[in-house]
């Protein structure tokens, strides 16, 4: 790859393909945050922790939360970082520092939006985010062409509003793909 950088791939999603073995990312939907010639940060957004809940991580950081806010999910965002909180949210973007994805979409990791959302009071549509997933430079570039992901435009609604099961193949048929006629065999034409 030259040493121009003309394609950004903020804002759109990384779909891995069924023959990416890595544990952390099989049948992933990955959020990119930030894509420069520095690298690449991203978030799962189809993995939520079986046993842990919002009520877990706002009692460890000594955060008061209502009722309706402590089952909450936690998601595993990826390997990296992985004592590090991430919030994937909608409008408003007004909670203090945070990374703009898209027109809809921003990523902030401050205690304000965590104290709004314990208390009820934060964005309508939200993850909190454990971990991130991240790529050196020209690294997201070379497994795109490896066949391990697809990728397209993010969606609002898949993030928040599909349930967690269905994220991958809702992503995938946003593609126009049919997610049963994909294979784990790479090949390149």
């Amino acid at each position: 790859m030259s040493e121009e950088f003309d394609v950004s791939l903020k804002g759109h999603f990384l779909i891995a393909m069924p023959g990416l073995q890595d544990p952390n990312f099989a049948r992933s939907v990955v959020c990119i945050c930030e894509h420069t010639v520095e690298g690449s940060l991203g978030l799962v957004v189809n993995r939520a922790y079986p046993s842990l809940a919002a009520k877990e991580i706002f009692e460890e950081l000594g955060i008061d939360y209502i009722p309706e806010t402590a089952d909450v999910p936690v998601y595993f965002g990826g390997p990296v970082h992985m004592d590090e909180l991430f919030i994937l949210h909608g409008p408003p973007f007004d909670w203090g520092p945070s990374l703009a994805v898209g027109p809809e979409l921003a990523m902030s990791n401050n205690r304000n939006i965590l104290e709004a959302i314990a208390a009820g009071r934060g964005p309508e549509a939200y993850l909190i985010v454990l971990g991130c997933s991240g790529w050196g430079p020209n690294q997201m570039e070379s497994e795109m062409m490896e066949n391990a992901w697809l990728s397209c435009p993010l969606s609002s609604e898949i993030i928040f509003e599909l349930s967690v099961e269905s994220r991958w193949e809702a992503a995938v048929r946003k593609l126009g793909i049919n997610p049963a006629l994909l294979t784990d065999a790479a090949g390149h034409a």
